[in-house]
């Protein structure tokens, strides 16, 4: 899976982070030592870890993820990343 989305709420910048949907790598998820959770009201599961996305994208860059562009959307800042 070379392609990542993580994404934080403008208002949570120091945490939580969304780092994965249900069909991440678990071994992946597991390195981040993210979660899996259920929000009420969604039909799907997503996986966070508590810390900010600065050391999520510094632990991902360890693993050769490079950020290939960073948005905004509504309250909501997102990263997309690759690894070669």
């Amino acid at each position: 899976m070379p392609y990542l989305l993580i994404s934080t709420q403008i208002r949570l910048e120091a945490g939580p982070t969304m780092v994965g949907d249900e069909h991440s790598d678990p071994i992946l998820m597991d390195f981040l030592g993210a979660r899996k959770r259920n929000m009420l009201g969604n039909n799907f599961c997503e996986y966070y870890v508590n810390d900010a996305p600065r050391v999520v994208l510094d632990k991902l860059e360890q693993l050769g993820y490079r950020v290939v562009s960073m948005t905004g959307v509504g309250q909501t800042l997102v990263w997309c990343l690759h690894r070669e």
